[in-house]
């Protein structure tokens, strides 16, 4: 039996460690664009199914990100707390520069060394 992870600080390596080919961030990152932006349409709107629709499209993007493209199984059945956590984080590290899309951090910094991701 796999033993379970017991903290976030123990499971994001790991999340990340299951999102390294750059097509499985750009569906996650896309998803919880999405889900953003449709969230933020229910708020203004007052049409609150549009939160149900920005689920719908951060979890079949991102499931259709793993299965496709990284071709494992999506953290969320496991830790699903942890894993909403974790899209979060990576989304926000991505547009903080902390993160890219391609594995690993500052990856394309470290590869060419002109500064740009």
């Amino acid at each position: 039996m796999e033993q379970r992870i017991k903290s976030f600080e123990a499971f994001y390596p790991y999340y990340l460690s299951e999102h390294k080919e750059p097509g499985t961030r750009r569906t996650h990152f896309l998803g919880t664009s999405f889900f953003i932006g449709l969230f933020l349409y229910a708020v203004i709107s007052s049409w609150y199914w549009a939160i149900l629709v920005g689920v719908a499209s951060a979890y079949g993007m991102a499931w259709a990100g793993h299965y496709f493209i990284e071709k494992n199984k999506p953290a969320t059945f496991r830790y699903p707390l942890w894993s909403l956590m974790s899209d979060f984080k990576l989304y926000f590290d991505i547009l903080s520069g902390k993160e890219s899309f391609t594995s690993g951090r500052y990856d394309a910094l470290s590869e060419d060394g002109d500064g740009t991701l």
